[in-house]
C-alpha cells in the first residue's frame, strides 16, 4: 500500500493496475481528482470498490477528464446518451472477448473510459487489461526501431461485422451508415503518450487489420506476434468484478478484454467514454533510435 497525497493506493502489478481505497467518487474535490488523474497516469487502470454511481454522477466523473463520446453502435442509458449500456441479455457481447483498445477505428480514439459494474454473474465475467507501454518496452531494440517507421490500418468492420450485428434489414441499413461515417483509418504502429511521452505499441486484435508498409503475408505474421506479445500475463491483470465497482483506464496505453464465460447469466455494465486526440509519433524520439 502506498500514498499519493492522502490516497491509499494498492498496486496490482508492477506494469499495470492499482486499487484506490477509501474514496467515494460521488463526492470528490478538485484536489482529490488531480491525484486520481496522476494515479491513472502512473498505473494505467485504477479501480474503486463499492461506488454505485448514478448515471448522472458517472457522466460527471468522466466529464472531469474531458468531453464524452457517444458510441455509434451500442445503446445508452435513457436521458444520458453518454453512458453506454453493455447488457448481455440485450446485445451480442462476444466481440468484447477479444483484446482491443477502444475505438481505434476513429481518427481520435478515446482518452479513456469510466466503467461501472451494475449487474454481475455469480461466476465469470472478469475483465483483463494489459499495458501497451510495457509491451513496447519489452520488445527487442531492433524491432522497436523497425516499428517506429510503420503505420497500420484500423477498421470498425473487424469487430462489428454485418453477419453478427445486422440481423434485420433495418439493422443492416443502420450499420452500413455507421461504416460510411467511420471509414478505415491509419495510425502509427508506435505512438507517444501525450502526457507521459512514453512510446506505446498501438496495434490491437480488435481493429488493426494491416501493416501498411508490408505485404499481406508479412503483415499478418508481424501482427500475430505483436497481438500475442502485447497481452502476455506479465504485463496484464485480471479483475473480478463486484456490483458497484468502478474502473477507470487510460485507453491511450492499454488494451482490454471482457470474458464471455458466463453463459446465459445476466451481466450489465455502464461505460462512459472520454474523447481523445489523434495518436501521434514523436519525431524527436524517432530520430534517436
Amino acid at each position: 500500500m502506498s500514498s499519493i497525497g492522502y490516497l491509499n493506493i494498492e498496486k496490482i502489478k508492477p506494469a499495470i493496475g492499482a486499487i484506490i481505497h477509501g474514496i467515494d467518487l460521488n463526492d470528490i474535490d478538485q484536489y482529490t481528482l488531480e491525484h486520481i488523474k496522476q494515479a491513472l497516469l502512473d498505473h494505467q487502470v485504477i479501480f474503486f470498490r463499492q461506488q454505485k454511481l448514478s448515471s448522472a454522477s458517472q457522466a460527471t466523473l468522466a466529464r472531469s477528464f474531458g468531453q464524452l463520446h457517444v458510441h455509434p453502435v451500442y445503446p445508452s442509458v435513457e436521458n444520458t446518451p453518454e453512458i453506454m449500456v453493455l447488457d448481455s441479455l440485450q446485445q451480442d457481447l462476444r466481440d468484447n472477448e477479444l483484446w482491443h483498445t477502444d475505438v481505434t477505428f476513429s481518427e481520435t480514439p478515446p482518452l479513456g473510459c469510466v466503467l461501472q459494474a451494475i449487474k454481475i454473474p455469480e461466476f465469470g465475467g472478469d475483465t483483463l487489461w494489459s499495458s501497451s507501454t510495457a509491451a513496447f518496452e519489452q520488445l527487442e531494440f531492433d524491432l522497436q526501431q523497425q516499428l517506429f517507421h510503420l503505420t497500420a490500418t484500423h477498421d470498425i468492420r473487424k469487430s462489428f461485422p454485418l453477419e453478427r450485428f445486422a440481423k434485420t434489414a433495418e439493422q443492416r441499413k443502420k450499420l452500413e451508415q455507421v461504416f460510411e461515417k467511420n471509414p478505415h483509418i491509419t495510425h502509427p504502429v508506435v505512438v507517444n503518450h501525450p502526457e507521459t511521452k512514453k512510446p506505446i505499441l498501438f496495434v490491437n486484435e480488435g481493429f488493426t487489420t494491416q501493416i501498411n508498409e508490408l505485404d499481406a503475408e508479412n503483415s499478418e505474421a508481424l501482427l500475430r506476434f505483436l497481438f500475442q506479445h502485447a497481452t502476455q500475463e506479465e504485463i496484464s491483470l485480471r479483475w473480478k468484478w463486484q456490483v458497484g465497482d468502478v474502473a477507470i483506464w487510460d485507453n491511450r496505453c492499454t488494451q482490454h478484454k471482457a470474458l464471455f464465460d458466463y453463459g446465459d447469466a445476466h451481466r450489465i455494465m455502464h461505460r462512459a467514454t472520454i474523447v481523445g486526440q489523434r495518436p501521434t509519433r514523436d519525431k524527436l524520439y524517432l530520430d534517436t533510435v
